[in-house]
């Protein structure tokens, strides 16, 4: 079997990135990005995006500055299914964790659902280490557009960015 390799980049995402990201999810979790840009603009979050020589998002993923004090959260982390386990959500993390030095914070931390197990995998191969947990729950959109209450455990990881 050949191997390809393709080139990324990793960007800012922006308002007009949004009719390219209909496999993030929801209307409902497209507008929650878009919320994160608007917050990217006031410097709140920075929000990115990998893109492949086509320029179009293929994954999206924020760091907020605003919790916990002294250092930063990363979240909404979304990689396109048929893309996952190519090393693309490295990429990201990776530069979110590199704006998170640029703005001089020491440690990053981020959550992961108690129920999925992967994403907390690859977290730790990366460097982060659980430093608690605490319940989480949100509204998910399902295909017919009914919503429902999704409550959960969030287990916490967190990283020293030194």
């Amino acid at each position: 079997m050949a191997e390809v390799v393709v080139p990324l980049t990793v960007r800012d995402l922006t308002e007009a990135d949004l009719p390219d990201c209909g496999w993030y999810g929801s209307a409902t979790g497209l507008a929650s990005v878009a919320e994160a840009i608007r917050r990217a603009g006031r410097g709140e979050v920075d929000y990115l995006a990998v893109c492949p020589p086509s320029g179009l998002p293929v994954a999206v993923g924020g760091v907020d500055y605003t919790k916990p004090p002294g250092a930063a959260t990363i979240w909404q982390l979304s990689v396109q299914a048929e893309l996952r386990s190519c090393g693309i959500g490295s990429v990201l993390i990776g530069a979110l964790e590199q704006r998170a030095r640029d703005r001089g914070l020491d440690w990053v931390e981020l959550g992961v659902d108690d129920n999925r197990s992967r994403p907390q995998a690859l977290y730790e191969r990366l460097g982060y280490v659980v430093s608690g947990s605490e319940p989480g729950a949100w509204d998910e959109e399902a295909a017919d557009g009914s919503v429902s209450r999704y409550e959960t455990r969030i287990t916490l990881l967190r990283k020293q960015l030194t």
